[in-house]
């Protein structure tokens, strides 16, 4: 135990969703080799703050080369938070941005959305169905069954999903109650811990069976060289 509640909650938490989604993490890291292997793309993608999960795989040292992060503007927060929060509950927006990437059969979409109810991440996975686009959904499920859907269908996000990996976090996405006040999320944290043991786990398969892995290295580190990554999913990958 740690002097730091949040430290100790946060352990607890990660324990849990480590628990609950052991099996999945198991099956991705074998579909994330098969993925390298039939040399297709990773992509990601998020509303609000989930856009970050995709950073946290996207172009950087130790991750994936074949990672594309689709990091529209008008769905984050670097261009207004309540502007994205309004434009995430937007039906039809989900297959302007689609549309606006090189998503093909075969590839791997994961979707980051904490409570899974509005229409963006929805029609986003209801895209990738329709398209023969593996889905992965990175939400709160118990969060998720518990509420109403936004979208029209009334579905939510899991419900279109291939696979699910449950962050486990609380309602409210808060592991502390200071004075009644709700704090210390911890839905970004566990989902890129079990996103990156996801990774991890791929490697080592890649590893035993020979399968030649793109995997960046720091650009700040000298005699690095990425050069063979950035041309090998050029025009798949944004990397501009």
């Amino acid at each position: 135990m740690y002097e730091f509640e949040y430290v100790n909650k946060l352990n607890e938490l990660m324990a849990k969703a480590l628990e609950v989604n052991e099996e999945n993490i198991k099956m991705l890291a074998r579909k994330f080799a098969d993925n390298i292997k039939n040399d297709k793309i990773i992509h990601t993608f998020g509303t609000g703050h989930s856009h970050m999960i995709g950073i946290e795989l996207f172009a950087r040292a130790g991750g994936l080369g074949n990672v594309n992060a689709i990091l529209d503007p008008d769905v984050i927060t670097s261009n207004g938070a309540q502007r994205s929060s309004a434009l995430e509950k937007l039906p039809g927006l989900a297959d302007i941005i689609y549309d606006s990437y090189k998503i093909e059969k075969g590839d791997i979409m994961i979707i980051t959305s904490n409570s899974g109810r509005n229409a963006v991440p929805i029609e986003m996975a209801a895209r990738c169905q329709k398209e023969g686009v593996y889905c992965i959904a990175v939400t709160n499920l118990a969060q998720s069954q518990a509420t109403t859907s936004r979208h029209p269908s009334g579905k939510k996000l899991y419900e279109y999903a291939d696979c699910i990996l449950d962050n486990c976090v609380p309602s409210g996405d808060a592991l502390l109650n200071i004075n009644g006040v709700l704090t210390g999320p911890g839905s970004s944290i566990v989902s890129m811990y079990l996103l990156n043991i996801i990774v991890s786990e791929a490697l080592k398969i890649c590893a035993a069976e020979g399968i030649k892995a793109p995997v960046f290295q720091s650009q700040n580190v000298d005699g690095f060289d990425n050069d063979a990554i950035y041309n090998k999913y050029d025009g798949r990958v944004k990397w501009y």
